[in-house]
């Protein structure tokens, strides 16, 4: 598929030079800083040297105050107390953060997590009944609960009090809770409004522990979970968020809790995760406990405090992944077989699927394949308890969550953000809802947002890349939404030495400039470039620099994620 390439729009000359004299730096290195809004010698030291100190006061979050006053109130008082999450990677994390932490200080704790199938997300009446019917008075909701305003209204006639730990945005209307934690409120001052759901979960403990007493080392253990669930849930690592996720980082590949470590061993790999590391190795795991079987069993590796426990978790968990890559890999097959056979099909910009023998547990997974396959808005639909049921994804720039709204009187709900949503419509809609579906994204979608863009932050010379550049370039870690992993252009480059295939269809080569070293690339899935490159003619490249280690050697790398071949 071709790919357009956008270079960002470099910024006043005079800036960029001025800070790179300040910091003495490349100003190639400079220009990435004024991109994220770094632009003094301190905004950079900021930047480079994170520290804990960094963290903001938890009191400073609209109603934590009263959180903390209620939490203290039932541990005083000898309530019982239910820590409920959402059955995702950033709600199960958060579920364990909370309930390990206070666990440790108060006995009649306990947790829930919803299925999937039968609950669905969120706050739920089943969830609600099981804490009156045992006598549970006070809920620790994490991750969801901002809009359940009529579930917490009927909590509230059972008498079960809600604390609400949540970090989307809110409705019109905000839950009677005892208190509502969600920085995205509009009336909460606190600086920051971009942490995970575990995020809050981790402010709320340190508010608990900072009020009573409590060593911050008590707090800090939790970390690895917290940067989990930044990079699982594809929350801005930014501010508050990228100082949480470094140091989570650091104890995760040093000394992370005995579940997050066993998890990591059935992975395969049990040291130096990077955030893409955690993304494609530890999410997916985490996640496939709940899509295929019970949520439950994520939460009990994750609190894990004996080791044989653990990996018996973690074996479980393992192979319902496996199970779930079996479900993925047979049904996007079909998809595409179906999208391929189907010229009405091929010749939509958007795509709506339906089989009802599908797995609802992956479809989420499906719909982001096919959308990496075509690059459109698509939809994925199966059979669930007698309804028909979605899951959706855009692309870049593309209001998914607006076209939706478009076609409700199709739909008995749905729900979700700009780029992902979930839906629930009756079996003889399906029809007509694509149809609609369809109607709308041709009317509202540009012709550009049908190309995938690589963004691409500046131009550079292969000469620059030398050990300095590149330890620098390593502070701008951990990398992801906002602060994603620079990608950089070179033009006219030449293969030197070696150029093959490896794998199915990836490019390994050496490339290098006049004037420059020869550098190391893998083209993941640009196979098809090979016969191009190999006669000498000059091309261009726009790529990440990484470091590549084999067999304890470390080398620079560059992960090349677009190629262009001079038509002279």
């Amino acid at each position: 598929m071709d790919k357009r390439w956008a270079v960002r729009e470099k910024p006043d000359n005079a800036d960029v030079i001025n800070l790179a004299n300040k910091l003495g730096i490349d100003t190639v290195l400079s220009t990435l800083l004024i991109h994220r809004g770094i632009k003094t010698y301190e905004d950079a030291r900021y930047f480079f040297r994170l520290d804990l100190r960094h963290l903001h006061d938890p009191f400073l979050m609209a109603d934590m105050e009263k959180a903390i006053e209620r939490i203290e109130a039932a541990i005083s008082n000898g309530e019982k107390i239910l820590i409920y999450g959402d059955y995702d990677v950033d709600g199960t994390t958060a579920v364990s953060l909370v309930y390990s932490f206070f666990s440790k200080l108060y006995d009649k704790i306990e947790y829930y997590i919803p299925d999937r199938y039968l609950e669905g997300y969120g706050i739920s009446t089943q969830g609600i009944d099981y804490a009156a019917n045992n006598g549970f008075s006070l809920i620790i909701a994490l991750d969801c609960g901002i809009k359940s305003v009529d579930k917490i209204a009927y909590a509230n006639t059972k008498g079960v009090d809600f604390v609400i730990c949540d970090h989307h945005l809110p409705g019109k209307e905000l839950p009677e809770a005892v208190a509502v934690l969600d920085p995205k409120r509009a009336d909460c001052d606190y600086p920051y409004k971009e942490l995970s759901g575990c995020g809050i979960g981790f402010k709320f403990i340190q508010a608990y522990a900072e009020k009573n007493n409590i060593d911050f080392e008590e707090v800090t253990r939790y970390l690895d979970l917290v940067a989990i669930s930044i990079a699982c849930d594809i929350v801005h690592i930014t501010g508050e968020n990228r100082v949480l996720a470094y140091f989570g980082l650091q104890k995760l590949n040093a000394v992370p809790c005995i579940g997050v470590k066993t998890l990591m061993q059935v992975a395969g790999r049990t040291g130096n995760y990077a955030i893409s590391d955690v993304v494609f190795a530890l999410g997916p795991r985490i996640n496939a406990a709940g899509r295929i079987d019970d949520a439950k069993h994520a939460v009990e590796l994750l609190i894990a405090c004996d080791e044989n426990a653990a990996l018996e978790k973690g074996m479980l968990i393992n192979g319902k992944n496996a199970e779930r890559k079996e479900h993925d890999l047979s049904i996007t097959d079909e998809a595409l077989s179906m999208i391929a056979n189907d010229e009405a099909l091929i010749g939509r910009k958007s795509t709506v699927v339906f089989n009802e023998k599908w797995h609802k547990g992956v479809i989420g997974i499906v719909a982001s394949r096919l959308t990496e396959k075509y690059y459109r808005p698509t939809i994925v639909l199966t059979r669930s308890n007698g309804h028909v049921a979605g899951s959706a994804r855009s692309v870049f720039g593309y209001d998914l969550y607006e076209a939706l709204c478009e076609c409700k009187d199709l739909l008995i709900q749905f729900g979700g953000h700009k780029y992902a949503a979930g839906l629930t419509l009756h079996p003889e809609n399906v029809e007509a809802f694509a149809a609609r579906f369809e109607e709308v994204v041709c009317a509202t979608i540009k012709d550009e947002q049908l190309v995938q863009e690589i963004k691409i932050d500046g131009e550079l010379e292969l000469k620059q890349i030398d050990p300095k550049f590149f330890r620098i370039l390593n502070q701008f870690a951990p990398f992801g939404p906002e602060n994603m992993s620079p990608v950089f252009l070179s033009r006219n480059v030449y293969v030197s030495g070696y150029a093959g295939l490896v794998g199915e269809n990836h490019l390994k080569m050496s490339v290098m400039q006049e004037g420059s070293p020869a550098f190391d690339c893998i083209a993941f899935g640009q196979g098809s470039f090979l016969d191009q490159i190999k006669n000498g003619r000059p091309f261009d490249i726009c790529y990440h620099i990484e470091e590549n280690v084999w067999r304890d050697k470390r080398s620079i790398q560059l992960n090349v994620k677009g190629i262009r071949v001079s038509s002279e």
